[in-house]
């Protein structure tokens, strides 16, 4: 998602040339609005991935319970969760998704306003985009769900994932016991799992 930061201009126009004539969104997954309850996978991402979340601990501990708040309007479950300086993700099932997508777009023109007050930074773009991947499988949610915990060891905030306080983490382990959680981490490993999503 963030190589097209590194591309030339003409690069970038080839792409997006090629993109409008095989007809495909531009440069965000298209939002599918599937009928019926899913799991999903909800991300956003600061504009071109800036730290605006991590200004400050209270920052984090907001952008966490707002959007946990928003979430659980319009969801059945959520699994995951984990807020880093400059995205979120979130594991949820709703057979809402349009609304989980809009309450979390209203905590986002929220959000954008006071930080750009607090900022001093009037008229700053804060968010990128909110979108969301549907589970296709068991496979798909459990590995899901280790990408989820695990991102603030991937983006080396921490060396162990339930060191970071801003995720269901430390809520996940109490549930599941040490134990299931390392089978859960061995049978469902990463791999190249969000590879250049969010780097």
């Amino acid at each position: 998602m963030y190589d097209w930061r590194k591309l030339t201009d003409i690069e970038r126009e080839e792409i997006l040339n090629y993109r409008r004539h095989n007809s495909l969104p531009w440069h965000t997954p298209p939002h599918l609005d599937l009928e019926g309850e899913y799991i999903y996978l909800v991300t956003a991402a600061c504009f071109n991935h800036l730290p605006i979340i991590g200004k400050s601990k209270e920052r984090f501990i907001e952008c966490e319970k707002q959007v946990i708040s928003a979430c659980q309007k319009c969801s059945e479950e959520i699994f995951a969760w984990c807020v880093l300086p400059n995205h979120y993700h979130v594991l949820l099932q709703t057979d809402q998704i349009k609304s989980v997508r809009r309450e979390l777009g209203l905590f986002h023109g929220r959000s954008s306003r006071a930080w750009n007050l607090e900022d001093n930074q009037t008229g700053r773009k804060v968010w990128h985009n909110c979108f969301e991947r549907p589970m296709k499988s068991d496979r798909h949610f459990y590995a899901s769900l280790n990408y989820v915990h695990h991102n603030p060891v991937y983006h080396e905030y921490v060396s162990r994932w339930t060191d970071w306080i801003f995720s269901s983490a430390r809520d996940y382990l109490e549930e599941v016991g040490e134990t299931r959680a390392a089978e859960i981490w061995r049978s469902y490993p990463l791999l190249d799992y969000g590879k250049k999503w969010d780097v």
